[in-house]
C-alpha cells in the first residue's frame, strides 16, 4: 500500500482545527417591553467569557408602541456594539429575528428574548459544545439536569413537553425543551435556511429544518424566569395549536436552502429520495476501493455509504455543504474535507497518486474544462485506479432542468469514453443507470419546462423504488445517467 502523502498526514482534523473563541452576535426582538428591556440587555452588555472573543447585539423593535423604543435608542448611543434596527410595522417574533440574522456578523448567533426571562449569564455555556464538539447548534434546555432547577408552572410544562414529543417524533431528535428562546446557531448555517415564520412558529421551523439539515444539535442546561400573562408575557394557548399545525407543514415541506449560486435547493430535494441514493450507492459501491477521493460529495449523500475507508477526502466548492462535511467528520479519523475545484490543477497538488479510487458524480457536466478535471483525477490516482464518473446522459433531454442546475451538456456513452480516454484513462466499463427516470425527465424539463422536481414524482418514485429497479434493465431506452469506469494504466 502507497505511503500516504506528507499533505495528507498533516490536513487538520475537525477536531484539532475548531475555534477556542468566537465572534458572538446576539439577536433580541423586542416588541412593548419599556420596564424591562433596559435590564434585559445590560446583562447581554455585561458578557465576558474566554470563549467569547467579539460581542455584537442585534437588536429589533418590532414597532413597539409603548417608549421602548426610545430606551433602545439611548442604550445604542451608549454602546457601539449594539446594532439598533426597526420594523415599520409590527410584523411578529419570527420577522424580527430573520431582520436580525441578515445583519448578524460573527461566528456564532443566539436569539434572546427582551423579557428577562431568560438569564444572558448562561449564554457561555451555549458555546462550550460549539468548542468542544464541533456543533452546529445547541440549545439551551430548561429541563435539563443541573445543579438545582426552579419549579416551574405544571400546565405551561406540560404544553411544551407535549408539544416537543410530537416534534421529537417527526424529527427523530431527542430534544427536552423545543419552544426555548435560547437557540444557539452556526452564522453560516443559519443564513443559509430560508425561514418563512413570521411569528413563535419560528422556533418550530428552525428545529425541523436544522433537522432536515442533519445539523449536529446539542442541548445545555439554562435557568428560566418564568413571567405571567399579567406581567406581559406575549405567547398564548392558541400559539400551541399554530406550532402543531407548523410541524406539520415543516414535516412535509423540504424548503432548506435559499436560493444561491451552487442550486443547493434544488439539489437538496434529490437527496431526500432516500432509496434512489441507496440504489446508486449499491451500483457505485463494486468500484470503490480503499483511499478514496470524492468530488462534489454535497451533503455526503454517497459518502455516509462508501466509510469507513482507510481514507476517504469529501470535498466540495459550496461553503455549506462543507460546514456540513467538516462538522459530519467529527469523530471520524479516516474522513478528511478539502475544499476542492475539479478544474483547478492548484487543488490537486500534494494529491498526486494517493489514491485507488476517485468519484466524481454529477460534477463533470458543471465543469467548464472537463479534460483538465479528468487530469487532475488522474493525476490524483496510483496507477491501476480506478475514476468513476457519472454523468447525465441524451442531449436531447437537455431543458429546463439541466439549465437551473447549470449542466454544460448532457452526455452520450461515446462522448464521455473519449473524454476518459484523452485524459490518460482505459475505459473498463460504461453503465446504463435509472432508465426508468427518462420519460419523467423529458416531461418535467422539456415538456412542462419546470424549473424545480416535483416533490410528488420523487415520493412516487422513490416510494416504488424497489419494483422500479427490477424493471429498469427492461426499458428500451439508455440512462438517464451513463456511469464511466476509467483505469489508471
Amino acid at each position: 500500500m502507497k505511503a500516504i502523502s506528507p499533505l495528507l498526514r498533516q490536513l487538520p482534523t475537525y477536531e484539532n482545527s475548531r475555534a477556542t473563541s468566537f465572534r458572538l452576535s446576539v439577536l433580541v426582538p423586542v416588541y412593548n417591553e419599556r420596564h424591562v428591556v433596559e435590564a434585559s440587555l445590560r446583562r447581554v452588555m455585561a458578557l465576558e467569557d474566554e470563549l467569547i472573543s467579539s460581542l455584537e447585539i442585534i437588536v429589533v423593535d418590532d414597532r413597539s408602541r409603548d417608549g421602548s423604543w426610545e430606551i433602545l435608542e439611548r442604550l445604542t448611543a451608549e454602546d457601539e456594539r449594539i446594532i439598533l434596527l426597526r420594523h415599520d410595522h409590527n410584523q411578529g417574533k419570527g420577522a424580527a429575528i430573520r431582520t436580525a440574522i441578515s445583519h448578524a456578523t460573527g461566528d456564532i448567533s443566539v436569539v434572546h428574548d427582551a423579557d428577562l426571562e431568560y438569564n444572558p449569564a448562561d449564554i457561555p455555556s451555549l458555546l462550550v459544545p460549539f468548542a468542544t464538539e464541533g456543533a452546529d447548534a445547541v440549545f439551551g434546555s430548561r429541563y435539563l439536569s443541573a445543579a438545582y432547577r426552579r419549579a416551574l408552572m405544571h400546565r405551561h410544562t406540560t404544553i411544551n413537553k407535549t408539544l416537543t414529543f410530537f416534534s421529537n417524533w417527526l424529527t427523530d431528535l431527542n430534544l427536552t425543551d423545543l419552544e426555548t428562546c435560547y437557540k444557539a446557531v452556526n452564522t453560516t448555517l443559519l443564513k443559509s435556511i430560508p425561514l418563512r415564520s413570521d411569528d413563535f412558529r419560528f422556533e418550530v421551523e428552525i428545529a425541523f429544518k436544522l433537522a432536515k439539515r442533519r445539523a449536529r444539535i446539542f442541548e445545555a442546561p439554562i435557568r428560566y424566569l418564568p413571567r405571567s400573562q399579567e406581567e406581559g408575557k406575549k405567547i398564548r394557548a392558541r400559539d400551541g395549536l399554530l406550532a402543531l399545525m407548523a410541524m406539520l407543514r415543516f414535516g412535509l415541506i423540504d424548503d432548506l436552502y435559499k436560493e444561491d449560486e451552487y442550486g443547493s435547493h434544488i439539489l437538496t430535494a434529490l437527496d431526500r429520495a432516500r432509496r434512489f441514493n441507496l440504489w446508486m450507492g449499491d451500483t457505485l459501491r463494486p468500484y470503490i476501493g480503499d483511499r478514496v477521493l470524492e468530488i462534489g460529495a454535497g451533503i455526503g449523500t454517497l459518502t455516509n455509504q462508501f466509510i469507513p475507508r482507510a481514507l476517504y477526502v469529501a470535498s466540495d466548492i459550496n461553503p455549506y455543504y462543507l460546514n456540513y462535511l467538516r462538522s459530519y467528520s467529527f469523530g471520524k479519523p479516516y474522513l478528511d474535507v478539502l475544499e476542492i475545484n475539479a478544474g483547478n490543477p492548484d487543488h490537486f497538488r500534494g494529491l498526486e497518486e494517493q489514491f485507488d479510487t476517485a468519484v466524481m458524480i454529477n460534477v463533470l457536466e458543471h465543469v467548464p474544462d472537463a479534460h483538465t478535471a479528468l487530469r487532475n483525477l488522474w493525476a490524483a490516482l496510483e496507477p491501476g485506479g480506478r475514476a468513476v464518473i457519472l454523468v447525465p446522459q441524451h442531449p436531447a433531454l437537455y431543458g429546463s432542468l439541466d439549465e437551473v442546475l447549470e449542466h454544460r451538456e448532457r452526455y452520450t456513452a461515446t462522448k464521455l469514453e473519449q473524454e476518459l480516454t484523452d485524459a490518460g484513462f482505459r475505459v473498463a466499463e460504461v453503465i446504463d443507470f435509472n432508465r426508468f427516470s427518462v420519460p419523467g425527465w423529458w416531461l418535467n424539463g422539456k415538456l412542462l419546462r419546470r424549473k424545480n422536481f416535483s416533490r410528488v414524482q420523487l415520493k412516487v418514485i422513490d416510494t416504488f423504488l424497489p419494483v422500479l429497479r427490477r424493471i429498469d434493465g427492461l426499458c428500451p431506452w439508455g440512462g438517464l445517467s451513463i456511469i464511466g469506469i476509467g483505469v489508471k494504466d
